[in-house]
């Protein structure tokens, strides 16, 4: 029997699909990581276009896909994000930001596309959903917010305090700042990049690199040459700087902190390491999917150290101590 009260039930959910909000700050210091949107501008997009707050709890969906459908009353729903292939009752709809109103019984698809890793569904309304430590986001690794600190499933349903605002027809909503062409990831040399010969920086600097499949919210294995250590590789645990690329005794670098596939902190990342970081990453576009390549654009080298950051600065003034990375466009799917 169908409740009467407005909901959200989950008929299908792709590993990772979770509950997200703006985040859960401030709690760093106690090793509680932020959690939050990967893709923060789409996850605001979002929640705009339906009226919601910025920062309001959404459904962050990865290239599992999700489908779904309103209990209750109808619900009006935005998706923004990747280009995600998105289908309201067998119905394909148009790729990009999309408004509509989901009726009870209708079922609403959302399927890996062309090109994206996340794309987020926003509901008018409020998700009658407990917070924890002041937030709604989920972080599955400590089982903390969302639906008891885990990811969304089959079955769930999420109960809706709808807004007052009517029913809206399909529509697209103009997104343009959602529309990021292919850039470049730059990369900064250090702090251990002394832990490996110049042939080895050499082989990091031209790869190629294509990102793996070995993936989730905190890091990212990148596939390409095997690269090894002068002489071992552990160091005495230090603090992760955002985005450093860490290289274990297998040789397979790690993009901890930065994801290089989104534009922003990885929201589950480490606080600190104890091996070799050759280098650290700085994202300039979003949604990039598994399996997309990483190609080289030329590379230089950054100071070291408290004294090397401010050098740094300098170097990047001067365009010097830098090395890009280029990410180049998702090919079209057959």
């Amino acid at each position: 029997m169908m409740s009467s009260e407005a909901g959200l039930r989950i008929i299908q959910a792709g590993p990772g699909t979770t509950l997200q909000d703006a985040g859960r700050h401030f709690y760093l210091r106690f090793g509680i990581t932020a959690a939050g949107p990967m893709d923060p501008l789409a996850h605001a997009t979002a929640n705009l276009a339906v009226g919601n707050v910025r920062g309001a709890t959404a459904i962050e969906v990865t290239l599992g896909g999700l489908e779904v459908t309103a209990e209750g009353r109808p619900l009006t729903i935005a998706i923004a994000g990747g280009d995600f292939a998105i289908s309201l009752d067998g119905r394909r709809l148009p790729a990009g930001c999309v408004l509509l109103t989901l009726d009870p019984g209708a079922v609403l698809k959302i399927r890996a596309g062309q090109g994206g890793a996340w794309c987020y569904l926003a509901i008018a309304g409020r998700l009658a959903v407990s917070k924890v430590l002041g937030s709604h986001a989920t972080h599955t690794r400590t089982g903390l917010g969302g639906i008891d600190g885990r990811a969304l499933r089959a079955g769930d349903r999420l109960h809706v305090e709808p807004s007052a605002a009517p029913a809206v027809p399909l529509g697209m909503v103009a997104a343009p700042w959602l529309d990021r062409p292919p850039g470049v990831i730059r990369v900064v040399l250090g702090p251990q990049d002394d832990y490996f010969a110049a042939d080895q920086i050499a082989a990091f600097r031209d790869g190629p690199w294509r990102v793996s499949t070995r993936a989730d919210r905190m890091a990212f294995f990148i596939d390409g040459p095997t690269l090894a250590h002068v002489s071992g590789y552990n160091i005495v645990s230090d603090g992760i700087a955002m985005g450093a690329i860490q290289v274990p005794g297998n040789g397979r670098p790690i993009i901890l902190g930065r994801s290089p596939v989104d534009r922003r902190l990885s929201e589950d990342r480490n606080r600190d390491r104890s091996r070799p970081r050759a280098a650290g990453a700085d994202p300039r576009r979003g949604g990039v999917p598994l399996r997309d390549r990483l190609g080289r654009t030329g590379g230089r080298r950054a100071a070291r150290g408290s004294h090397g950051a401010r050098n740094r600065h300098r170097g990047r003034a001067a365009g010097a101590n830098e090395l890009d990375l280029r990410i180049p466009a998702r090919p079209q799917l057959d």
